[in-house]
């Protein structure tokens, strides 16, 4: 394990001082990349490739392939074989619990999780030198909600499921871009470590699990204790496939919050990169999804979405990394600090006019589909996910 620590990274020593044991992996974890599907992406398939044999392997299994080369293999005998922790059932209560939520989890998603995740240049250069992360982020969510479709519903995390399937997909699109972005000569590993390592591995998974749920909760979703044990239920496993090392995988509320202070302890802050992509993201997709949820003309829908967007940002991040990404100022959002208890009310007073919970899950899982297909269509996206998406 190379024991350098990045250049880049701030506060080292107070990340060890503070946090232990937990401090000192997080920093070595900066050069620790998912060893399994690197050497996928880095081995020969002839005339196939490594993305299209990872396929068929996902559809058929392992021993489908007899030809497979053994970093597939290696690949595979950790992917077939599930922790003995897992519990399917609590997947698909996690899944039930969030699909009930859609609409205030997509919003969240884009207004608070990937907010934070932009407060750290490091973390966002990957997506910089790829030239998606600002040209394309309507696009860019609508993959990420493609990904979340299979993953939020019941059985999409078996190893048959669409989650499953979509998430390895995901590990080895990870995996394409370190090696390409390594390939490019414009990697400073000194200063960065490895492209998407580790820790920035940990807090992804952190910005869909304790990052959104505190969200929700602010716009008044409440959770009851064993939702929320099944919900961290979920994101360890998912963690676990997409290529999470058991020493820095999140299993429970408290270490989603450890990594999100380590986080933001040890970033650097976000650079021009990183205010250019909130900028296009809300410009070109928040702005416009909520302005879809407002009365009145076009004009007075976007600036009053706008408005409130950028409230609700502030609300979520705080106004110290708000100022540093740039989002503007409103006092609308001291209105918007107070509405989740009244918000709280209303969703059950919502539950109790339905109080069949089976039959409005089943609802809400058809609402989400359609929400969905209704946004490919929307910013014209015809594949799922980026490694299927035309060149």
């Amino acid at each position: 394990m190379n024991r350098r620590i990045p250049s880049a990274l701030v506060n080292a020593d107070l990340a060890v001082r503070r946090y232990g044991d937990l401090g000192t992996r997080w920093l070595h974890g900066m050069w620790e990349a998912d060893p399994l599907a690197d050497a996928v992406v880095a081995d020969e398939f002839g005339a196939s490739s490594a993305t299209v044999e990872v396929r068929k392997a996902l559809a058929d299994g392992i021993d489908a392939l007899p030809d497979a080369p053994e970093s597939l293999r290696a690949l595979f005998a950790f992917l077939d074989d599930e922790p003995e922790w897992l519990d399917h059932s609590r997947l698909d209560n996690a899944a039930d619990a969030l699909i009930r939520h859609t609409p205030v989890m997509g919003m969240v998603l884009g207004a608070a999780s990937l907010l934070r995740g932009a407060a750290s240049e490091i973390a966002g250069k990957p997506l910089a030198l790829t030239g998606r992360y600002v040209s394309q982020p309507a696009v860019r969510s609508v993959e990420v909600g493609e990904w979340l479709r299979h993953v939020i519903a019941r059985g999409g995390m078996r190893r048959e499921g669409a989650g499953f399937a979509f998430t390895v997909r995901v590990r080895l699109i990870h995996a394409h871009v370190r090696r390409g972005i390594v390939a490019s000569g414009l990697w400073d590993e000194d200063a960065w470590g490895v492209p998407i390592p580790q820790p920035y591995m940990a807090f992804t998974i952190a910005e869909f699990g304790h990052i959104c749920v505190e969200a929700m909760q602010t716009l008044g979703v409440r959770f009851t204790d064993t939702e929320l044990d099944d919900i961290y239920h979920l994101w360890r496993y998912v963690g676990h496939v997409i290529g999470m090392s058991d020493e820095l995988n999140l299993c429970k509320e408290a270490d989603h919050v450890l990594v999100e202070e380590l986080y933001r302890l040890t970033s650097p802050g976000p650079s021009q990169d990183d205010r250019d992509f909130v900028a296009a993201l809300t410009d070109h997709y928040l702005v416009p999804e909520l302005a879809n949820l407002l009365p009145g003309s076009e004009r007075v829908r976007k600036a009053l979405a706008l408005k409130v967007m950028q409230s609700l940002q502030r609300v979520f991040v705080g106004d110290a990394e708000a100022d540093a990404l740039g989002i503007p100022d409103s006092p609308l959002k001291h209105v918007l600090r107070r509405v989740g208890p009244a918000l709280a009310v209303l969703n059950r007073i919502q539950e109790g006019r339905y109080p069949d919970r089976t039959r409005s899950t089943l609802r809400a899982y058809k609402v989400r589909d359609v929400a969905m297909d209704r946004m490919r269509v929307d910013y014209r996206v015809e594949h799922d996910l980026v490694d299927a998406a035309p060149r």
